[in-house]
């Protein structure tokens, strides 16, 4: 699933690549399937008329949904969900397999809508009313956009009182982290992923929060991670780079980087955990 770096990193290529442009057509490909990716719209022609000579003023994020502000007034929400891919393209380039939805601007290619599942959700909403959807905004924090000072981060985790682990990747805490950036996290802090988070001393939270932000900024710089079968892809369809620097997930049984002993795999909350037994305490 793309977390926050690598929706962060979509963001940022639609700052770049596609405000200023303007839609010139947009197509929903055959197929009832397709349709799954517009469930707030009852026909085609509703969502193609919002967004056909329509201007993108301004590219933002809420979390881990992307919004393109247009210039009549509406913002088109995209969330990408488990599986989904957007890319930027030639017009005259090869059709994907699993591209839903095709929206072509008057100058500077397409962008595409891709996904395997049908679990991608794209909308057209007013400007003023998309604050207010439903699970627009259903996390507490958002470490890219709005940074806390470590004192408060240490109050609101003693609060908790939950598993490190537990709590790192529950989407309504911090948006986006999931297992990759989780167990990558408390590796860099040195914490184990069941620590209590009301066991902490206030040196453990402020490594803790440097790892945070430190994590999330490289996995942005470097693209995001790209793993397993539904890889993670940028607007121009290049995949990310941070899965190079992984320092225990997914690594059972190799050295640790820093220790050399070995990395381990756990179940704990439904899923598997990595860690080094050595060097998270």
């Amino acid at each position: 699933m793309p977390e926050l770096p690598e929706i962060e990193v979509l963001h940022r290529d639609l700052e770049k690549e596609v405000v200023s442009r303007r839609f010139k057509d947009v197509e929903i490909r055959p197929g009832s399937t397709s349709m799954k990716l517009i469930p707030r719209h009852g026909r085609r022609k509703e969502f193609q008329d919002l967004l056909v000579g329509a201007k993108v003023e301004h590219a933002r994020r809420i979390g881990r949904n992307l919004l393109m502000d247009l210039d009549n007034g509406q913002t088109m929400v995209v969330h990408l969900g488990p599986h989904g891919q957007m890319v930027k393209v030639s017009a005259s380039g090869d059709v994907a397999p699993h591209t839903h939805i095709i929206m072509t601007f008057t100058i500077g290619g397409q962008l595409r809508v891709i996904c395997s599942d049908a679990t991608t959700e794209v909308f057209v909403a007013p400007t003023d009313e998309v604050k207010s959807l439903e699970d627009m905004r259903d996390f507490e924090i958002d470490p890219l956009e709005s940074p806390l000072a470590w004192q408060h981060f240490s109050a609101i985790l003693e609060q908790k009182a939950r598993p490190m682990k537990e709590l790192l990747a529950d989407e309504r805490f911090i948006v986006g982290l999931g297992d990759l950036y989780s167990d990558e996290i408390l590796f860099a802090s040195g914490l184990r992923y069941d620590r209590p988070s009301d066991k902490l001393s206030s040196q453990d939270v402020r490594r803790l929060y440097r790892s945070l932000m430190e994590t999330l900024q490289e996995a942005v710089k470097l693209r995001g991670t790209s793993l397993g079968e539904h890889e993670f892809t940028d607007l121009t369809g290049q995949p990310g780079a941070y899965q190079i620097e992984l320092k225990v997930y997914e690594r059972e049984g190799e050295f640790c980087r820093r220790c050399r002993n070995d990395i381990m795999r756990v179940a704990f909350n439904g899923t598997d955990t990595y860690f080094c037994p050595q060097c998270q305490t």
